[in-house]
């Protein structure tokens, strides 16, 4: 089958291609069930699924230009020059297609892979949960000189679908506005950065897809428009840009097999981090899975092998995965036709048998792509075996850290460690505190049989700018790590976790931002796998202290310090904290470590690409990139995180 045939199984797209499952009802009375919560995360998944299925147009070679507005009520209009919904009446429902589209569970064109050879929108959900979570919804469809339109409340039609205009023959796609549900959701106000972030990644995966993105909320509109030719090439070089890369052009290939499409690029940096994004049907698959294992095999073995070959490796010296991969910037994008995905949020792709395709068709091309490209060969080679190296150095540390985490108790853990009594791991909680002061207000305010503090000596290791020999040779981190209790790479396993939360808590001034910026890479880096499972917080201590009488209030940041005035009234005494340490024990208590009464912020890696690029970008060595970053986000910036 030709990529033409492959992409366009079905130019037809009518009524007797929709497939009906199921109602509706379901959705609002348990929505997390289908879009993950009701939160900011629930709302703005309403947009990709409406935008999933004109991306979805796309792939099947009938839609160029996708335009998202957010509008001032903070509705969604989403339109695209698709082929547009059927019209026609459904066969077995004798309905519109569209109607059924709209207000039925499971009811799509994606069921049969006729219509679509692959699709974002695997569940067929998409549009029938978002109209079911929408207060108001209307849907037009331009397609045979006619334009039609039908509008929903809460899942259902308000009238007949009508004919209410006419165009030209040529013209076709689908426009659909939709008001989410505010009883349904705890905010209904879009984030642009979040929106604008999701749509890049769409376009970068789909090249030459345009999205034009308009934000018509606040005094200015505005707008940005996604577009890029080159596709995961332009990917990969917009992911290194705070790096210096080892080759300017990244490695690039697309092979097929039996149906399923691997499109992947590379590019390596003089980072000493690991980068690869995996995507399948344009889903960010942030947890990885088969095709992601796929090509890391192919990698390793390809390296290894181009490396015996030109007599670079020595006798009996092998690559590891990590040597392999230490500076690499890589995406994977699958296309295929039923990827079966691990839980409801799509963050592993678990197909098994994809594994060996990736394997193979990547191993053929990075062989060939080495063999045709030797000085791109010779730099990552000289890349990998320098990891190699710096890994045997690094092994000691390692089995420092791994010896230490043997002894669970007693001399086997950070002297300045003050353990807590409780052997019950999911009440525990171990509190990383900025200097001795503060360590010792904390030990003395805390909460014994839950509660462990390990006290920090001033700015840990910046990581981003160190290998992990340094790194894990610093007694900081190795007593970070040996407390904690899990140990690192290779030798991780989050059954010997030691604390339920590990909860990071500095002082509010710029020092203590710093070291919480390199607390948290530390742990971005190293531990991934503790902020994936929900273990890593954020300790929210208070700026003021109201004094009225005598009685004491506090505040965490000015727009809290002027409400608690305007309530209180009258003369009141208001002093500012410098940092922990000049709390008593009962203070930091009350205010930042009483389970009851404390501020919490959970650490997450809300989108990996993001993530990896923010850490990069503020703790790497590019300056110009930082300035720039620094500069936009200024006035956005919160005080008390």
């Amino acid at each position: 089958m030709s990529q033409e045939e492959f992409i366009m199984t079905n130019k037809d797209y009518s009524a007797k291609d929709i497939t009906v499952l199921e109602g509706l009802e379901a959705v609002r009375k348990r929505p997390g069930m289908y879009i993950g919560s009701t939160d900011k995360y629930g709302l703005h998944h309403l947009v990709y699924e409406v935008v999933d299925n004109s991306v979805d147009e796309h792939m099947a070679g009938a839609c160029s230009v996708i335009s998202v507005t957010v509008h001032k009520d903070s509705s969604v209009t989403v339109q695209d020059d698709g082929r547009g919904m059927p019209v026609d009446l459904h066969p077995v429902y004798k309905r519109p297609a569209m109607e059924i589209i709209v207000t039925k569970l499971h009811a799509g064109g994606k069921f049969d892979n006729k219509s679509y050879a692959v699709s974002g929108g695997l569940h067929g959900v998409g549009i029938s949960v978002v109209s079911a979570l929408s207060k108001d919804m209307i849907v037009k469809v331009t397609k045979g000189g006619k334009v039609y339109a039908q509008s929903y409340a809460k899942g259902k039609p308000k009238a007949d679908m009508e004919v209410i205009g006419k165009a030209n023959a040529n013209d076709h796609g689908t426009i659909v506005t939709f008001v989410p549900d505010d009883s349904i959701f705890s905010t209904v106000e879009f984030d642009y950065k979040t929106l604008a972030i999701r749509f890049r990644e769409t376009c970068f995966l789909n090249a030459g897809l345009k999205i034009i993105f308009s934000d018509l909320r606040g005094d200015k509109e505005r707008k940005e428009v996604f577009h890029y030719e080159g596709g995961l090439m332009e990917f990969v070089k917009w992911l290194n840009k705070t790096r210096t890369p080892i080759h300017q052009k990244p490695i690039y290939f697309k092979r097929e097999d039996n149906g399923t499409v691997a499109e992947v690029a590379i590019q390596y940096s003089d980072s000493f981090n690991e980068n690869i994004q995996g995507f399948v049907n344009t889903i960010n698959t942030i947890e990885g899975g088969t095709h992601v294992a796929g090509l890391k095999s192919a990698l390793t073995r390809v390296i290894n092998d181009y490396g015996t070959k030109k007599g670079v490796l020595k006798k009996g010296q092998k690559l590891t995965g990590d040597d392999v991969r230490e500076g690499i910037t890589a995406v994977i994008s699958l296309k295929m036709s039923d990827p079966q995905f691990e839980g409801q949020t799509k963050t592993k792709l678990g197909n098994g048998e994809i594994k060996g395709i990736v394997e193979s068709m990547a191993t053929s091309a990075l062989s060939d792509f080495l063999e045709e490209n030797p000085a791109v060969a010779k730099a990552i080679i000289n890349k990998a075996t320098s990891a190699l190296r710096a890994r045997e150095a690094a092994k000691k540390a390692k089995d420092l850290v791994r010896r230490k985490n043997a002894l669970s108790v007693g001399s086997g853990l950070p002297g300045k460690l003050a353990d807590c009594s409780s052997r019950k791991k999911e009440l525990t909680e171990l509190y990383i505190v900025e200097g001795d002061s503060a360590g010792g207000t904390a030990k003395g305010g805390r909460d014994r049989e839950i509660q462990a503090i390990l006290p920090l000596r001033g700015k840990i290791l910046n990581v981003e700018k160190s290998n992990p020999a340094r790194a894990l040779s610093s007694e900081q981190i190795s007593n970070m790590i040996t407390a904690i209790g899990t140990g690192v790479g290779d030798s991780f396993d989050i059954g010997k976790l030691r604390y339920n939360k590990v909860i990071i808590m500095t002082d509010a001034d710029v020092d203590g931002q710093h070291i919480k910026s390199l607390l948290l890479t530390m742990i971005y880096r190293y531990l991934p796998q503790l902020i994936e499972g929900g273990h890593i917080f954020v300790a929210v201590a208070p700026f003021f202290k109201i004094k009225k009488g005598m009685k004491e209030y506090y505040a965490y940041n000015d727009r809290e310090l002027k409400a608690k005035l305007a309530e209180l009234g009258g003369k009141c005494e208001i002093s500012r904290f410098k940092g922990l340490g000049e709390m008593n024990d009962e203070q930091l208590w009350s205010t930042t470590m009483n389970p009851k009464t404390r501020r919490l912020k959970q650490v997450s890696i809300e989108d990996a690409v993001e993530a990896d690029e923010t850490f990069s970008l503020l703790m790497g060595d590019a300056v110009a990139p930082r300035r720039a970053f620094i500069e936009e986000n200024a006035d956005r910036a919160e005080v008390d995180l």
